[in-house]
């Protein structure tokens, strides 16, 4: 049985159509520098599915994609070149982990956050929860198969 989860990103840093265009639509999920997420992610199995959410400016639901690396160590934590480098994360004593993931799809229309906690079905989904900031969230497969239901809807 799939997981399923929910990876939260700004779309100005990385997009649904940034792993679109990604070789063979598949890259690394890094810069995770939460215990709590890092913790999610390493949950994560080759075949779960995921939700991919654009945060910050008109957040919502815009597409799916699918874990193809279970966690591994984040070397951008190791390049103080990077943006998401963190000193007391080293190849010997990694503290920071990252997953792979393959695009699956673009939402012909996005869910929009005002009108996904419209949905009753969703009224227990972490994302929707006041205060709810993790970049990493565990969806119930329900939740899941309602948000697209829904895609397929206002598509």
């Amino acid at each position: 049985m799939p997981g399923y989860w929910l990876l939260k990103t700004e779309p100005g840093c990385f997009s649904i159509d940034d792993l679109a265009a990604a070789p063979s639509q598949t890259t690394f999920w890094d810069g995770v520098r939460n215990y709590q997420a890092r913790n999610l992610m390493r949950e994560m199995r080759v075949g779960d599915k995921v939700l991919f959410h654009h945060s910050v400016i008109d957040p919502a639901v815009v597409g799916l994609a699918e874990v193809v690396r279970e966690a591994y160590p984040d070397h951008t934590a190791w390049d103080p070149e990077e943006k998401h480098y963190d000193p007391a994360s080293t190849p010997d004593k990694p503290r920071w982990d990252m997953v792979d993931i393959r695009f699956t799809e673009k939402f012909l229309q996005p869910l929009p956050l005002p009108f996904l906690r419209t949905v009753k079905e969703l009224a227990g989904m972490e994302l929707l929860r006041k205060g709810s900031r993790l970049s990493v969230q565990p969806v119930t497969e329900a939740q899941f198969q309602v948000i697209v239901r829904l895609a397929k809807q206002e598509g």
